[in-house]
Order: C-alpha cells, then structure tokens, then sequence
C-alpha cells in the first residue's frame, strides 16, 4: 500500500478542508476504488471510484448553493449510515457550511432542541417523522429554508444545481480554511437542553484523522495498494464513527457502511481487511465461539479454553522459535474459525472505546488479528490516545497521539493538552470555558497512565468535558486546580506519574479503587437472573464540605439534590433513593424510552433484545454506576447510594406510580417494587 516512511497523513494535515480531502484523492488517482454501496436489488456490493465520488459531492453542493447555503450557515443531517449520508456531508464541507448531524432514531424533542439552538438554514431529515417536525419549525424559524427528506441519490436537492456552473463550489474551495468549523458534534443523549454541541474545525478533524492513520500506518503499509477496506456500523452522527470516517478516506480505506447492529452479519460476504467496530462486537464473537464449544460437548469446551490460554501467551510472548509454530499448528484450526467469522482476511482491528479487557484484547491479537484500542471524546476530534503495531499492550488504549500530553487527576479523569481540541460549545460559551483548567482539557474519561506512558480507561464519569458549577465546589467530575490542588495548575506540564493519588480511579468522595478492582457485584445481563441491579463500594467521607453558607442543608435536601443529579443524565428519567429504616442508601432508577433503544443501537446490542435485557447489560449498569460515583461525591457517607436497581419501564400517571403533577408517589413504588427492593439489602452483608 505504499511506504512506511511515507504516510497520508502528512499530505492530509495540509488540506484546507474535509471538501478539499474529497479532491485530492480523486486528483491522485480518479479510478481508485474509494467507498463500497450496496446493491439494494442483488445485496452485492458495488464500488464506487474517487473520481465519480467528488462528481456526486460536486453535484450535491450545487445544489446547496443554489438552495441559498451560505459559508458558515448550518446544515441539519438526521439519518443513519448510508452512502448518501456522507455525500451530504463531503458537500456540506466543500461549500464551508457546518454540519450538524443526528441520529434517525432521534425523539422529536431533541431534534426541535438541536434546530433551535442551531438555527440551520437548511435540513436533510430521514423519515416521515422526523421531516414532519423540522418542517413545522420553519413558521418558528425563518433561517430554515429548505427541508428536504433523504430520498436515495438526492434527486430534489441535485435537481436545484443541475444548470449551475462548477465555478460556484471551487470559489467556496478555494477560500476554505483550516479554522472553519466544520461539525456541531451533539452526544448521544440530547434530550437535555444542557446537553452542548461541541464545535470541531476541518483542521482538527484532519489532524486527529491523519494521526490516527499515522499510528496504524506500519501495519496497513503492508497491504496491497486498493487493498485496505472496511465495514463501518458506528454512528455517522457521533464521533467514534465520524472520526473513523475521516480516517479511513485519509487512509486510503475503501469504506463500506451499515446500520447499527448489522456489522456481524455483513462481515463475512464483504471481507474486509480493516475492522472499525466497538469491544462489544469482540465480545460478541468470543461468546458466541465459546458457546458453540460448549455445545458441543464439555471435551470442545476444554479445547477451546485451552486455544484461548495459547493465543493469550503467543500474543504476550516475544518468543518464535520451535515451540511456538508447534503450538500454534496445533490450535490453528481453532483460531481459523474466528478468523473467517470477520471473512477471513481481516489485517488489523481498530477498537474504539478503550473497554475491552486484556485478555480478549491479547486472545484476538493472538490468533492473529491485531487489536489496536483507541481512545477519545467529542472535544478531542474523537481520539487523543491509541495503541499502534509495534508498540502495543493489551488492555491498554496506547500512548498519546502526537503533540498531546495526558494527565490524570486525583480523581481519576483525564485531562488532554495540545493536539486536535473542539473550538467550544455552541452558543455556551461559559460551558466551554468550564472545560479547560490551566489550559489543559477535561476529558470527562477516567483513566489511569502508568509509568510507560501507557492509558489504561476506566470508562466515563461524565458524558461531556464540560462541568456544571456551584459556590465553593465543581460538581459531575471536578477537579480542584490551583497551587497544592495536585492539578496542572502547579506547572506548566503533565505532573509526573505515580505521585500521590493519580493515576487511581476515585470511588466516590475518598477511598480510590485500583484499575480493575472496584468491588462490584453485577447481576443480570446474558449470565444472571434479569435483574438490573448492581452495588458499589463504600465510600469515604468526602472531605472540604460544600460551598459557604449560614445554613447547612438538611438530609431531605442532600438527597433531594443527588437524585436531581442523577435525572439530569438525559439517559435517567427518575431516580427514587430509599433511606428510611434501611442500613444504607439504594436508588430504584428508570430509563427514558428512546434513550434507551438508542444506547441499544450505539452499543451493537441485537435487535432482539428487549428493554429489560437492555436496561440489564453489564456496560449500561456501569454507565449508571458512573453517574451515581459522581452524585455520592456530593453527600455524606451515611447518605451515599451503595445499591441501586434499573427498571426499563419508567413510573407513570396510568400505573398509579405518579401523580398528576409528575411527583413519584414514593409509598407506591416501595410497594410495587418491595421485592426488587428487599433483593438491593440481602445482596450487601
């Protein structure tokens, strides 16, 4: 695919734009095969070449332009994984307008949340009722000029540009900069209206894609030249998958796209060489070899244990002598059955989210499909950490990108300095301010960083940099800076790892938990008896108090506040603690309903699973168990939640759980839910 020493990703961090990115590769090589459509009628894959790829980018951006798309005005694209989601968006890019991407399964709510606060002028909307919605918002909004619904090859929108000169989209190129803001990345969950778009520039998204390509460069340099291809399933609309787009067309990656959750099935018939794909598709194929093992009689199982032990010590052994390729002979039939569920020549595994454990990470690696975990958030341009061929542990997320320090505080976040960073939030600039301390980026991730330089992540503590602020403390993941703080405000660089406190997961106000080793108790998920139930460690005084003030809050208010933290989660619709005549505090808490299908679809969580086997997965339990980390930072110990359970069916007015004015009608629910309840106090000694 070319020399090593020479990497697309130093002609790629030159551009002026994402636009000029569709160009140049055209200009290069027009018959290089780029991007892989399905055929709806056949269901084979037809590949698209770069040169008729910028021709329909071409042709979508007249047509904006001809639509009144002004530079800098906003663009509203609602829909899922599909070829002309990206043709939107390359055009979008090339006319310097800003991108402003959801989901499909987006509610109403948040949706008219986003165009309020966007104002765009013009909409891309998938399905009958999303279009509805954003086209009764035009009466509201007179910016919003156009609506138009995603019908394949966008004839209406292509319709409007089809007698205007090219002239008019490389005037809008050739004025391109790389500090234009290119996306208004909103998270996952937007309900909330304090929820912010984080604004990312075509410079930053450039850079943090060409990095990422340059990371992973020594292995795809081995691959033929038109070689390299992948199957994307994340979001479009978030930034694990827009990041990975843009790497790969850095890359030179002929990309394929799916809609969540159908990854596994597709693998097989398209045969990538590259996977892009979350630890949950990882887990996915693990269990399922293993139970097929398991089926077949307790003899497979043994073997297959016995294979997965050897992978794991061919990954972690620098020996190759005699006795490794006699081992690997005799396991090799095991390992060629995983091989062949990703179609059988799969070159290199990038896994985003930093969640799959050492020895899956080391099993995979070892039957010889290279795992390479990447790290990063919405403000980050979607990665600031990754591991790379040659320079890889298992388990961990990598060092650093390029040009990036990472630190981690008492409290065990993340904080980023240099590199690929957001421009800030739009329209809150107080918010964007919240998300820096002494320059240096909190990234919301918790994380540890050894002695190597080597991150180790330990999920999230909060779902955006941003924090909320209140007299005399941070809330939702603070950090105290300032001289003796222990945070980067004691000078000007990265403390130096293993001093006191850092590098440890803070379990609540005190008490730190090691990497690994939180004491946990989940039950529920494809091994346990469906509760959604999990506990969590006892925690420590938290030390300081809270902010000045004549009176002190009472207990009534103290846990008013902490289940007024948790709701504000817009994955969280009520939250109920349960503290009278009980040793300790528990938490009943219930989901919002679209919240909750969406984190389904994100997560590659099948189709089949319902709500309660949702509401019960181990990743969605930790979720939650971040979030009440967080709110226990708040209250005393004596007030701290240490159990707590997740119901998928919210309290409703027709269930006799809520009044009419919305109050949870607390001596309801403890009788409707008096076993789940009695199950959070015998789980605890």
């Amino acid at each position: 695919m070319g020399e090593a020493s020479v990497t697309p990703g130093t002609g790629a961090r030159r551009l002026s734009g994402l636009g000029e990115l569709v160009y140049e590769v055209a200009t290069a090589d027009a018959h290089a095969e780029t991007w892989s459509v399905p055929d709806g009628e056949s269901g084979e894959w037809e590949r698209v070449t770069a040169g008729a790829f910028a021709t329909d980018v071409s042709g979508v951006a007249k047509g904006l332009v001809a639509a009144g798309v002004g530079e800098g005005d906003r663009v509203l694209l609602v829909a899922d994984n599909h070829h002309d989601w990206v043709r939107v968006a390359f055009a979008v890019w090339t006319v310097r307008a800003v991108l402003v991407p959801l989901p499909s399964v987006a509610s109403v709510e948040r949706v008219a949340h986003v165009v309020r606060s966007t104002r765009p002028a013009a909409a891309v909307v998938e399905g009958g009722r999303v279009h509805r919605a954003v086209a009764g918002l035009q009466r509201e909004l007179p910016d919003l000029g156009r609506v138009w619904r995603l019908s394949p090859g966008l004839p209406e929108l292509v319709s409007l540009g089809a007698y205007m000169d090219a002239s008019a989209v490389r005037f809008r190129r050739e004025v391109a900069s790389p500090e234009d803001a290119a996306v208004i990345a909103f998270p996952m969950s937007t309900v909330s209206t304090s929820m912010r778009g984080a604004v990312l520039t075509h410079g930053a998204l450039l850079a943090a894609g060409a990095d990422v390509v340059d990371r992973m460069w020594p292995r795809l340099s081995e691959l033929e030249p038109g070689a390299a291809s992948t199957l994307l399933e994340q979001p479009l609309s978030q930034m694990p998958g827009l990041a990975s787009l843009v790497a790969c067309v850095v890359g030179r990656v002929r990309v394929g796209l799916c809609a969540p959750g159908a990854l596994r099935t597709l693998l097989a018939a398209f045969r990538p060489t590259v996977v892009v794909c979350a630890s949950s598709l990882l887990w996915s194929v693990y269990e399922d070899q293993r139970s097929a093992a398991k089926l077949a009689g307790w003899d497979s199982l043994g073997t297959f244990n016995a294979s997965v032990d050897a992978a794991v010590q061919f990954d972690r052994s620098p020996k190759k002598g005699a006795w490794r390729r006699l081992s690997r002979s005799m396991y090799d039939w095991s390992f060629s059955k995983v091989r062949e569920v990703f179609g059988g020549r799969v070159h290199l595994v990038v896994c985003w989210g930093g969640d799959l454990s050492e020895k899956l990470d080391a099993f995979f690696s070892g039957v010889g499909i290279p795992v390479m975990q990447v790290l990063g958030c919405a403000e980050t341009a979607g990665v600031f950490a990754a591991n790379g061929p040659g320079d890889r542990v298992a388990g961990s997320v990598g060092r650093a990108l390029p040009g990036r320090d990472v630190w981690v505080s008492r409290e065990g976040e993340a904080f980023v300095r240099g590199g690929a960073v957001f421009s800030g939030y739009w329209g809150d600039a107080q918010g964007a301010r919240s998300a820096f301390r002494e320059g240096w980026l909190a990234t919301g991730v918790a994380a540890e960083v050894d002695g190597e330089g080597l991150v180790w992540a330990q999920g999230r503590v909060r779902a955006q940099s941003a924090v909320a602020e209140v007299p005399g403390r941070f809330v939702a993941g603070a950090v105290e800076v300032g001289p003796g703080a222990g945070g980067p405000a004691q000078s000007g660089a990265a403390p130096a790892v293993g001093e006191q406190g850092e590098g440890r997961l803070s379990g609540g106000g005190g008490a730190p938990v090691e990497r690994g080793r939180a004491e946990e108790s989940v039950r529920g998920g494809p091994d346990g008896d469906g509760a959604a139930t999990m506990e969590l460690p006892v925690m420590a005084e938290p030390e300081g108090g809270g902010g000045p003030g004549p009176v002190e809050p009472t207990d009534a208010e103290l846990v008013a506040g902490l289940e007024a933290r948790l709701r504000a989660h817009p994955l969280v619709s009520q939250v109920m603690v349960i503290l009278e005549g009980r040793p300790f505090a528990s938490a009943l808490v219930t989901l919002v309903r679209d919240q909750l299908e969406y984190w389904r679809l994100v997560n590659g969580r099948p189709l089949s699973m319902t709500a309660e086997e949702v509401a019960g997965d181990r990743d969605l339990l930790r979720e939650v168990q971040g979030l009440v980390y967080e709110a226990n930072r708040n209250v005393p110990r004596r007030l701290a939640v240490r159990s707590f359970h997740v119901l998928a069916e919210e309290f409703t007015v027709q269930s006799g759980l809520v009044l009419a004015s919305g109050e949870v009608r607390r001596e309801a629910v403890l009788r409707a839910f008096s076993e789940e309840i009695e199950g959070l106090y015998r789980s605890r000694p």
